[in-house]
């Protein structure tokens, strides 16, 4: 057996500071939270080299007694509790008395404070936790730190820091949260010898909101008020119009503690649930002022988690809050009546129809009894003869798809010939459909008898447009078929394989904006932009710096002109964010190209049979018309025969 030893001081202080220290943003953070913790009301970070190199901290705090400065590099060595009972009440942000031993461990340290009244301040200097210089000098009331090289005593953990690009994004981002959550603090943000963020200290959240964010997302904050006997809840929130890709736009606050919290995200997410498309994230900035032996504050310094003893109780309340501003009137959008035909009698039956997807979709309540037959299907009044009713018995039944529903289509088997009476005949239940029956039923191309048909360009005067439903879905007859495409898939097929075209010739053109669409970006979204910018304009798109953090986009390519480009451009950046790893130059440029076809026209918008005609036509001039790039069924069709089983025509 290996031979048990203790480690040495320095070695168990370099593991300690892996716990507290991971990246140059963990030292602004403990550092800012200590000055704020000081009373300082006047803060400046100023970093270079992402901070990996050299970081700056000035505030104008207590200061730290020249006896107290060695003892405060020791250590769980703190100022904010004396034991383990003091953990339920602590209001302070940094409390375990880790960070600067864990700081001087990993990097050079310098020093300098004076306290209110004292007549000198001190210079202080330890590296890799060794005190190299102690002296007097002449400084103003407060405390600066100069850390240098990070991770300089520890090259294993440096290497595995991020670029400086992106390490100081992350700087960015927590004085973001800092300034958010401390409106009472002036701060000062510099990178590289520019200045990033500066704010007045004078209270003003929505000043520091636009200052971030900018004049978009400001000029559509609604302002929220609310709480309970055991929480207080303010702030403003973004109208749905604001939405991201991503979770980065939800801010919240508690006790003036920037925090991640499941718990919170879902009471956010389930509040704007009916006002916002799936995977889209609303625009938060919320106060949360509780009791502080109601929270079980998460002493591991590398997390932000809490936990809350009334959990249900703080997710109602802030679901509640948020609904009440969301389903204000003024929210409400106003449809105007437009002048229509006269409308065709709908039929009125005795009886509820069976649902129409029962056979397809998973067992759940069943639906209440509509009052009505939409005005958009019509009854055929003649009945089926019997001899087509017969012919239409031994054709294969397909059914309606859906790409987010597992699909159990009805197999019926063929009758024998001496029990022709199709009451006889038994379906088979869903879960006894094999596999390979499933796929069958999912694509066009193996319906010869309809879907080559139905895609040829000869049979074009023998495909009838119905009309659109739900604004979303065009309903084309087929002889006896019906087709129903999806506008929003089909165009994002189309223009996706018009881009992959152009990606192989490299044969792009630009459509000139006038007026250009103005950008207003955080700054992590404008290190995303000019990372990518090159990628952008070898697709078509120019892209000018306008002053500050906003940007111009003065051209787009081509094929996706007409469409909303600062919401593109926001989605396009979102989704570059979550971009991990290396890639070559021609990986991202296919990214970017396929993340454009985000143009095409969405669900819910309605489009004229012109429109509709050009988007199938161009759609059947590929050669895989049938999915989308994501791989959801552009088409899909139903027979004559299924609609008139549905509605007991056929018994």
């Amino acid at each position: 057996m290996p031979k048990i030893e203790l480690l040495t001081q320095e070695t168990i202080d370099k593991i300690a500071a892996g716990e507290v220290i991971e990246r140059p943003s963990s030292v602004v953070k403990e550092l800012v939270e200590n000055a704020l913790d000081a009373g300082a009301n006047v803060i400046t970070v100023e970093i270079k080299d992402g901070g990996i190199s050299f970081i700056r901290i000035t505030d104008n705090g207590c200061g730290i007694e020249k006896d107290q400065i060695p003892l405060a590099f020791l250590r769980h060595s703190t100022s904010k509790i004396r034991s383990v009972e003091d953990l339920l009440t602590v209001s302070s942000l940094g409390f375990r008395g880790e960070a600067l031993s864990s700081i001087a461990a990993v990097a050079q340290v310098e020093l300098i404070t004076k306290p209110v009244g004292a007549l000198m301040g001190v210079r202080y200097v330890i590296e890799g936790s060794k005190e190299k210089a102690k002296e007097e000098i002449g400084a103003p009331d407060g405390t600066t730190f100069l850390i240098r090289n990070i991770f300089y005593n520890t090259p294993a953990r440096r290497k595995f820091l991020k670029t400086a690009q992106t390490e100081g994004s992350y700087i960015s981002g927590l004085m973001e949260h800092m300034a958010l959550s401390h409106p009472n603090v002036a701060f000062k943000f510099i990178a590289n010898n520019q200045t990033k963020l500066q704010t007045s200290g004078n209270g003003n959240i929505k000043e520091i909101i636009y200052h971030i964010y900018g004049r978009d997302i400001t000029a559509a904050l609604m302002e929220i008020h609310g709480g309970n006997e055991e929480i207080t809840i303010h702030g403003f929130v973004g109208k749905p119009v604001v939405t991201r890709g991503n979770r980065n736009f939800e801010n919240y606050f508690i006790n003036g503690r920037y925090i991640k919290s499941r718990l919170i995200s879902k009471s956010i997410e389930d509040a704007y649930k009916n006002f916002m498309m799936l995977h889209q994230y609303p625009f938060t900035v919320l106060y949360l002022e509780m009791d502080g032996q109601l929270l079980d504050v998460n002493v591991h310094p590398a997390k932000m988690e809490l936990r809350f003893q009334n959990g249900e109780g703080v997710y109602d309340c802030l679901r509640r809050t948020l609904e009440d501003a969301l389903y204000h009137k003024d929210l409400i959008p106003k449809v105007p009546v437009a002048e229509e035909k006269p409308p065709v009698k709908p039929v009125v039956l005795q009886h509820a129809p069976e649902p129409f997807e029962k056979n397809r979709m998973p067992k759940r309540p069943e639906p209440s009894v509509p009052q009505h037959i939409p005005q958009a299907v019509h009854v055929p009044e003649p009945a089926l003869k019997e001899k087509e009713a017969d012919t239409e018995k031994t054709r294969p039944v397909q059914q309606i798809t859906r790409p987010d529903v597992e699909q159990k289509p009805e197999q019926r088997p063929e009758p024998k010939p001496e029990e022709p009476d199709e009451k006889k005949i038994t379906e088979q239940k869903p879960e006894e459909v094999p596999a390979a029956a499933v796929t069958h039923q999912m694509t066009l191309a193996e319906d010869v008898t309809y879907g080559a048909q139905f895609l040829q360009e000869d049979t074009k005067a023998r495909r009838k447009i119905i009309g659109q439903l739900f604004d979303t879905y065009w309903l084309i007859e087929f002889e006896d078929k019906l087709f129903i495409i999806d506008q929003h898939a089909a165009h994002e097929k189309v223009l996706y394989e018009k881009t992959m075209a152009t990606l192989k010739t490299k044969e792009f053109s630009s459509q000139q904006l006038s007026p250009p669409a103005i950008l207003s970006l955080t700054m992590p979204e404008e290190e995303i932009l000019k990372k990518y910018l090159n990628e952008f304009e070898k697709l078509g798109y120019a892209v000018e710096h306008f002053g500050g953090r906003e940007y111009a986009v003065c051209a787009v390519p081509a094929n996706i002109f007409g469409v909303d480009v600062k919401q593109l451009f926001m989605e396009m950046l979102g989704d570059l964010e979550k971009i991990s790893g290396k890639l070559t130059p021609d990986i991202i440029l296919h990214r970017v190209a396929t993340m454009s076809c985000k143009a095409a026209i969405k669900g819910n918008q309605k489009i004229t049979v012109e429109e509709m005609e050009q988007l199938f036509d161009d759609l059947m001039k590929l050669e895989n018309p049938y999915n989308c790039p994501h791989g959801r069924p552009t088409i899909i069709s139903m027979t004559k025969y299924e609609i008139e089983k549905k509605f007991k025509r056929i018994v």
